[in-house]
């Protein structure tokens, strides 16, 4: 290995693809980023052009061979991360009949009770580790069955957006094994597609992507792809992993009672367990990674996402200010809510606005102010809604704990790692330390330490436990400030049952609305 020699990392995300150059020693030497879209023709749609994404793939690779000026004998390999759940229709060449269909779309929703009522949803959830939700595959498959039937009937196969890249890549496809167990359709003891699922979706198993382990290799990269990349034709191409799994290989979180904690646009708080592993209440997912490790945990629709509502439309004139300022509008608003005490004086927000997941697994789910009186103001409602976002990481975890978790560090990564007072706010309403890796690109280092077990430059990812620094900037939660968010969280469990039917109710007139 030269000096130069590194692994790209290929990180495709719900906003953007990042795209890292990472050497042997996991340092990231180099690094892209490319952002697209996500299209919400209706309020249950999101989702974005396969064509864009597979551009930002491409031309991210090139970005980073030319900022580093890399030989394609440097490239040890390419390998992958991706987010979860996505669902394209292809012909047989390839070419995509619909748009990419994300985690974040909806429309499918009815089909949570048809799967349980028709096809033994709770077996199908107990086999695959995938709760159910129209975030899978699977319900988008039974939906697109029945109101897409010409596509679906025409259909070749039906992929996500990294197999995607791969047919383009080398005329196959297949599917790593934890993207393949975010599906629904996915037995996780035999490792192969879930006859029941199949049932279900409509399908056989030679309308999916072929199941291959993470370290999977392929080679023989179209010369005209290669060229454009700045790669060698027989550059290997590691299939890698989901993007939520390889965060704990990324931030060291898979040792008992060390969880990783996710927020970008989402979020997730994910540990690693020995075996297969699912949940008596179907509230938490279970996903493949390696043999030995298997990723248990739950995801929220509403991370990030949140913050930016409050930036774009809650404190508008605040942002502006900030800008004109030259300061970033997140700190600006962080400020302003750290004027605000823990809890803030009674005003609850639900951060429900996109529908939710775990551990709820609701999409009908709105978002809430609760308690909202005539002494809270602006800063308040910043900081509620800030605050609305551990509770929902705090309600995973209690489902978590309820499995015999023993939460008792959280490594965190994703853009709201940057964020000291975030990272303060998680560790007082979790109660535990929160400690932030020297890099929090997690998913892509993930990938880079799959690339290089898949290439033999490692014997096994034990052998990478030196590139996380564990030691690295930590918080540990203020006892007050603990005590003040139980009892808050307690009534936030609360007001969310108390408005589960009206939750429906208000969504099916959402929906009506926006079909008019």
């Amino acid at each position: 290995m030269t000096t130069t020699s590194v692994v790209i990392a290929v990180d495709i995300g719900t906003t953007a693809t990042k795209t890292l150059a990472v050497s042997r020693d996991g340092r990231v030497v180099e690094s892209h980023s490319i952002g697209y879209p996500l299209h919400a023709p209706a309020a249950d749609r999101a989702e974005q052009d396969p064509e864009e994404l597979f551009a930002a793939v491409a031309d991210g690779i090139r970005a980073v061979v030319d900022k580093l000026k890399l030989r394609p004998e440097d490239v040890l390999c390419v390998t992958f991360s991706s987010a979860m759940h996505s669902l394209i229709a292809v012909d047989k060449e390839m070419r995509p009949l619909t748009p990419c269909i994300t985690w974040a779309d909806n429309r499918s929703a009815a089909y949570v009770d048809i799967l349980k009522e028709r096809y033994d949803g709770l077996g199908i959830y107990r086999r695959t580790g995938t709760p159910l939700h129209p975030m899978s595959p699977l319900l988008k498959l039974m939906w697109m069955r029945d109101h897409e039937p010409e596509i679906y009937n025409g259909a070749y196969q039906f992929l996500g957006i990294k197999e995607f890249v791969f047919a383009r890549c080398f005329g196959r496809t297949v599917i790593d094994h934890s993207l393949a167990s975010a599906t629904c359709m996915f037995n996780l003891e035999k490792l192969e597609w879930d006859e029941g699922a199949l049932r279900a979706a409509g399908i056989d198993a030679s309308r999916l992507p072929e199941p291959v382990p993470t370290t999977y290799k392929l080679t023989g990269l179209r010369p005209e792809l290669a060229a454009r990349m700045g790669l060698g034709a027989e550059t290997p191409f590691v299939v890698g992993a989901s993007d939520g799994v390889l965060a704990n290989l990324g931030v060291g979180a898979h040792e008992p009672g060390v969880y990783a904690v996710t927020i970008g646009t989402s979020g997730a708080i994910r540990g690693v367990v020995a075996e297969p592993r699912t949940d008596a209440e179907a509230r938490l997912f279970c996903y493949a990674l390696q043999e030995g490790y298997w990723v248990v945990g739950g995801p929220i629709n509403n991370g990030g996402i949140m913050f930016r509502w409050v930036r774009d439309e809650l404190a508008t004139l605040e942002a502006e200010e900030a800008r004109k300022l030259g300061q970033d509008p997140y700190d600006y608003l962080s400020a302003l809510a750290a004027e605000v005490q823990p809890g803030s004086e009674g005003l609850i927000f639900l951060a429900l606005m996109a529908g939710e997941r775990a551990p709820y697994w609701n999409p009908n789910a709105r978002g809430v102010f609760f308690g909202l009186s005539l002494q809270h103001g602006k800063k308040h409602m910043v900081r509620a809604v800030l605050e609305g976002i551990m509770y929902r990481l705090h309600s995973v975890a209690a489902a978590l704990r309820d499995n015999g978790a023993d939460i008792r560090e959280i490594r965190a990564s994703g853009g709201f790692a940057r964020s000291p007072f975030l990272l303060q706010l998680l560790a007082d309403v979790l109660g535990v330390p929160v400690t932030v890796p020297e890099s929090i690109e997690a998913s892509g280092l993930g990938a880079a330490m799959l690339g290089l077990l898949a290439v033999g430059e490692v014997g096994s990812l034990s052998e990478l436990d030196g590139w996380v620094d564990s030691g690295g900037t930590r918080y540990e939660p203020n006892p007050g400030s603990h005590a003040t968010y139980e009892k808050l969280t307690a009534i936030y469990a609360k007001v969310y049952h108390q408005l589960e039917a009206p939750f429906s109710d208000i969504a099916a007139f959402q929906n009506e609305q926006s079909a008019e």
